[in-house]
């Protein structure tokens, strides 16, 4: 495994100091350089801004913009960067959106060492990565065999309902999502009628159901 990352340049983005430590040391024991590592999706966009490292690998829950909210900002500016999303949640929902927003690859984070190597390894040469495990889920979600009511939002939506599932107001929702509190009060009114919610708890449990939150 020594060779397999050689001279490939990537960028971590993890909030927790000790993931990120982890995921360093054994990158860099498979031949990869780290040259920047971020601890939120704004700090990833500066620093992939910088460095522009062969690859981002970037967790899809951090503070602020969220993994998902940088990731659709970065290719917003560098529409051919290769970004490798990674998730601790189980759900078909998170990667599916991933991916179409256009990350390269997504892994889940209780992926074996070896698999995260080899994903990083790949992504980085621009070839497509699918956690195998979430392979057979993915694919029953995109033929219309998923039956969760996450599904009926838009990816605006989406991004707004997580944040609000996680108790955060409307005024810190439009802050991070860089949104009037208007428009997040809109999409708030669309997302609860589409999802039969009538407020915040509710949400929240609907996200917990739907694996998307730790209860």
């Amino acid at each position: 495994m020594a060779s397999t990352l050689e001279n490939i340049r990537l960028v971590l983005a993890d909030d927790h100091a000790v993931v990120r430590m982890g995921f360093r040391m054994l990158l860099e024991g498979a031949g990869a350089t780290v040259v920047a590592e971020a601890d939120c999706g704004e700090a990833a966009l500066t620093a992939f801004a910088e460095h522009r490292p062969d690859a981002l690998v970037m967790d899809v829950t951090m503070p602020g913009v969220g993994g998902l909210g940088a990731l659709e900002r970065l290719l917003a500016h560098h529409p051919g960067a290769r970004v490798l999303m990674l998730s601790a949640h189980d759900d078909a929902q998170i990667p599916m959106r991933a991916l179409k927003a256009g990350a390269t690859g997504y892994l889940s984070k209780r992926a074996q060492p070896t698999e995260l190597v080899r994903a990083v390894s790949q992504v980085a040469r621009g070839q497509r990565y699918v956690d195998p495990e979430l392979a057979p889920q993915l694919a029953l979600a995109q033929f219309g065999g998923s039956n969760d009511p996450v599904d009926a939002l838009t990816d605006k939506e989406f991004a707004v309902f997580l944040q609000l599932a996680k108790g955060r107001s409307v005024n810190e929702v439009a802050t991070t999502q860089k949104l009037s509190p208007s428009t997040v009060g809109t999409h708030l009114y669309h997302i609860k009628q589409k999802l039969n919610a009538t407020n915040a708890a509710e949400l929240a449990l609907i996200a917990v159901r739907s694996g998307l939150i730790e209860a």
